[in-house]
């Protein structure tokens, strides 16, 4: 009997809390515009988590990149994507894989209320690519750290009087 059970039993250990370094994390978001907010949201929490030293303004613009990067995979398939983030060498990088071909890249009829999202990317991200896959493609880009790291209340308050290291040591001298 207890050989039929143990398949069964599943020990579930978040990397986000268990993790002695930053272990990719990935996850699959299913069809539709409204799986988008929740998983931008997802990406800058895991960054958050993981305490990347990245300033307020290159948090909102990887939220922005993350969210145009997974509607596309999202709409335009009209099918599920994998998400996965990573954080090595000093860089963050987020990966869309979907089943779709080539993403649709250049310039856009100004008239046209949508086709700016990898535009968008470009402008923003540090760098930005894709790679055909298996069964698909992936669509990436990358930020470096900026060495300043984002207020510590995470956008749940302010923080008053804090200094940097540098500013703490030379205080103290």
């Amino acid at each position: 009997m207890y050989a039929q059970l143990a398949w069964r039993v599943h020990v579930v250990i978040s990397p986000l809390s268990n993790a002695r370094f930053p272990v990719p994390l990935e996850w699959g978001e299913l069809p539709g515009a409204e799986a988008v907010p929740a998983a931008r949201r997802l990406v800058v929490a895991i960054v958050r988590e993981w305490g990347v030293p990245l300033s307020d303004d290159a948090l909102e613009e990887l939220e922005l990149c993350a969210s145009e990067v997974i509607a596309n995979a999202l709409l335009h398939t009209g099918e599920r994507c994998v998400v996965t983030v990573r954080w090595r060498s000093g860089r963050v990088r987020v990966e869309v894989a979907d089943r779709g071909a080539e993403p649709k890249t250049g310039k856009c009829d100004e008239e046209a209320t949508s086709g700016r999202g990898l535009l968008l990317v470009e402008a923003l991200a540090d760098v930005w690519g894709w790679y055909p896959a298996e069964t698909g493609k992936v669509v990436w880009f990358e930020y470096p750290e900026t060495g300043e790291a984002p207020c510590p209340t995470h956008g749940w308050g302010t923080a008053h009087r804090l200094r940097s290291l540098g500013e703490v040591t030379s205080a103290v001298r």
